[in-house]
């Protein structure tokens, strides 16, 4: 395993069968915000746009992925799902994918302590996918849930 936390997470990534056929890179990370992008090539439907199921995905690991980097960060072990999620699509992509995720109001302190003294908390999130000349393809509305593992919680 890597000390680099971005280096496993695209290697976790990587080993989901159906997540490595998607050719996700992670583009960005600054602490509140990943970046996640994928070819076109590999998520084109049959009008020569993105697949909307592509955009959703792509996005819901998007926000996957930074909660797990925020409970990695924090030293925690947990099992991070998503709960629910609400996703429009507003506009036809025709180039690669890029997929945004941050915090939806609330705060990752406020999720770590629910976390550590509950072993259980959720959080809202909210990730988009752009369009190369400006403007939004897709947009989601989600929580996640993170669970302390066994070992994690005693």
């Amino acid at each position: 395993m890597t000390d680099d936390p971005l280096t496993a997470l695209e290697a976790h990534y990587r080993s989901m069968p159906p997540v490595a056929a998607m050719q996700i890179r992670i583009a960005g990370f600054d602490g509140d915000h990943l970046h996640l992008q994928a070819p076109l090539a590999t998520h084109v439907n049959d009008k020569g746009t993105a697949f909307g199921g592509s955009l959703t995905s792509l996005m819901t690991l998007a926000a996957w992925g930074l909660t797990t980097l925020q409970v990695e960060a924090a030293g925690l072990d947990a099992e991070v799902y998503v709960a629910d999620s609400d996703v429009r699509y507003l506009a036809p992509l025709r180039g690669d994918l890029e997929a945004r995720a941050e915090l939806a109001g609330g705060d990752w302190e406020a999720f770590l302590r629910t976390l550590r003294q509950r072993g259980r908390a959720r959080v809202s999130l909210t990730a988009q996918v752009a369009l190369p000349e400006g403007g939004v393809a897709a947009e989601m509305q989600a929580r996640y849930v993170a669970i302390l593992r066994p070992s994690a919680a005693a």
